[in-house]
């Protein structure tokens, strides 16, 4: 089951928002329906948001294949820029369609706006594929780190669901658990939208893996009697000196592994790395609506025009942070210097 594909001038989305209840695909004719279902969640899952918006620009695209190049190019960049409003913290988002984007440039001078079409599907296509190689990479690297049978927390979901392929956190889970190495995966509910409970849990009970799922609040004393002996989540992105934006909530998993002295893993491909940014603290963090939190499968669960907080993410500081899983292999503290190291690798 695939969360993004591209077939016929056609971005099929599984609607995530329904899940496990019900399978439902959203056909994307346009590229206002494809930001729709990625600000709307319908599509989630920091490399699948890259993916799906760099098929939304070829959709834009196709739609002023009548313009002067010039004009082309300018109602691209108005797109563009539409497109990244729609989250603001997944990095991928705006990898992906700086990566689109720098294909115009690239163009010879003398092109046409239907050259610059294919050249552009190509690139969506390219880097749709080049997530299904990463993830892989990701899988056996991240599996190196368990050598005998563990049990393992993590928090939202970081699977097939959140990528094109096998997932980040959810494919090093894949991988172990082939190896005999990983015996049962403990999923966060993850609140406020239960990304946790409904997608984490799904997946790993299609593919057969032993889950159980806890409440947010059960983390630490799942930790304190033992049950779980390493946890392991995705990002949505990486500051140069090793903190992590993740989903809320991920930040308090962090500190209670700490304090049990517990491993803390992150497994994120170099697209989620920022390499632009010193620290957490310049990571804009997104606020969604309050009805998220006060409400709970359509009813309400608090009192009518109570005060909400709902930020989508919080920052986990690298120093709670034990290695994170790369395609290129496992990077540890000093994190500075091996993300500057992976930079380079990038180039």
């Amino acid at each position: 089951m695939h969360a993004v594909v591209w077939s016929n001038n056609c971005l099929t989305l599984l609607n995530q928002t329904l899940l496990p209840a019900k399978v439902e695909y959203i056909d994307c004719y346009d590229w206002q329906r494809a930001a729709e279902a990625i600000k709307r969640l319908e599509v989630r899952g920091a490399p699948a948001i890259g993916a799906a918006a760099a098929f939304a620009l070829v959709l834009g695209a196709r739609a002023i294949a009548g313009l002067t190049m010039p004009e082309f190019r300018q109602k691209l960049a108005d797109t563009a820029e539409a497109l990244q409003q729609t989250r603001p913290t997944a990095v991928n988002l705006f990898w992906a369609i700086n990566r689109m984007m720098s294909v115009l440039q690239k163009l010879p001078e003398q092109a046409d706006t239907l050259a610059a079409i294919a050249a552009l599907e190509q690139q969506a296509l390219a880097i749709a594929q080049e997530d299904k190689a990463v993830n892989e990479k990701m899988a056996v690297h991240g599996a190196k780190l368990f050598t005998s049978p563990v049990s393992v927390l993590t928090h939202c979901n970081a699977g097939a669901l959140a990528t094109v392929a096998i997932g980040t956190a959810l494919g090093v889970i894949h991988e172990a658990w082939s190896q005999g190495n990983i015996t049962r995966v403990f999923a966060d509910e993850t609140r406020p939208l239960l990304q946790g409970a409904r997608l984490t849990a799904w997946e790993l009970m299609q593919a057969g893996i032993p889950v159980t799922l806890i409440t947010d609040n059960m983390a630490g004393w799942v930790m304190k009697n033992n049950m779980v002996q390493a946890v392991i989540v995705g990002a949505d992105r990486i500051a140069l000196n090793g903190d992590v934006a993740n989903k809320i909530g991920t930040y308090s998993v962090a500190v209670l592994a700490k304090e049990h002295g517990i491993p803390f893993y992150v497994a994120a491909p170099t697209s989620t790395f920022d390499f632009t940014i010193h620290s957490g603290a310049d990571i804009p963090i997104e606020e969604r609506c309050a009805t998220e939190v006060t409400s709970l499968g359509g009813n309400c669960v608090a009192p009518q025009g109570v005060e909400v907080f709902n930020p989508a993410f919080d920052v986990t500081p690298h120093p709670l942070v034990t290695a994170i899983i790369t395609e290129f292999g496992i990077l540890r503290a000093p994190y500075n210097q091996a993300i500057s190291q992976l930079s380079k690798q990038c180039e």
